[in-house]
């Protein structure tokens, strides 16, 4: 779909071919996956082909050593494309520390996903992630979010110390109603593979209540759904509008 900016017309840029997915992703283990299917809804299924047929790192792809802990808020945007329909999934990645706490909290309001994030080399952290969830979920209505429980740096750990920490890790999972996956930046283990469940759970919730509702879902370029860009397009439109003599 081209878009017009001052004038030029300008195009999107393509999804790359390994964000592409087709198959429905499996989770990491089925003790602590939140549903397990191995397909599509029908319903979702039916609705994508119907769309598809009218609109034919892991965000960088960098380890980085020296990697700064996060100040307030990062930000990034993953383009996909599932099931032949473009989806973008808007990643925030908030701050831990008390002293950002306030700032955070404004960015869990409206999630469709949480994802709760320890160190699997240091099992004190897997602590954290209790109160890290309540403060998510006070900006929140119940049973409104996706959770995930996310281990890293599961590369540092030998294989016995690894299985005592996934248990633990399971079983806290479990707790928080969350799925949990065990994964490495380093190495890359695992991490493509996460946020390709994340993107095509969450993909899937969004066409169902695109469908129960008849409210058009922000999640692709269709004439039914209207994509992140968009938005973003128009707002710097009607900015300019404004701003004009």
């Amino acid at each position: 779909m081209q878009e017009y900016r001052n004038g030029i017309m300008s195009f999107p840029p393509p999804i790359s071919r390994d964000r592409a997915i087709w198959e429905f992703p499996k989770c990491y283990t089925p003790e602590a996956s939140m549903q397990l299917k191995k397909d599509w809804d029908v319903q979702a299924k039916v609705a994508c082909k119907d769309r598809a047929a009218r609109h034919q790192p892991f965000c960088k792809n960098v380890f980085e050593r020296d990697y700064k802990a996060t100040i307030g808020v990062d930000f990034e945007i993953e383009r996909f494309e599932i099931s032949g329909i473009p989806f973008s999934l808007q990643i925030w990645d908030t701050a831990g520390q008390e002293k950002f706490k306030c700032i955070a909290s404004a960015y869990y309001r409206g999630a469709h996903v949480i994802i709760t994030v320890f160190d699997m080399a240091d099992i004190k952290s897997l602590d954290h992630t209790r109160q890290w969830l309540q403060e998510a979920m006070r900006e929140n209505e119940p049973d409104t979010c996706l959770i995930f429980l996310v281990g890293t740096k599961n590369d540092l750990l030998p294989p016995e110390e690894r299985e005592r920490t996934e248990k633990d890790a399971i079983r806290l999972a479990t707790e928080m109603h969350a799925e949990f996956w065990a994964v490495s930046a380093k190495t890359g283990e695992n991490v493509q593979g996460f946020f390709f469940r994340v993107a095509a759970l969450s993909f899937e919730k969004c066409i169902l209540k695109d469908m129960e509702t008849g409210i058009p879902a922000s999640i692709g370029r269709g004439d039914g759904i209207m994509s992140d860009y968009a938005k973003l397009d128009e707002a710097t439109s009607q900015d300019t509008k404004k701003g004009c003599c």
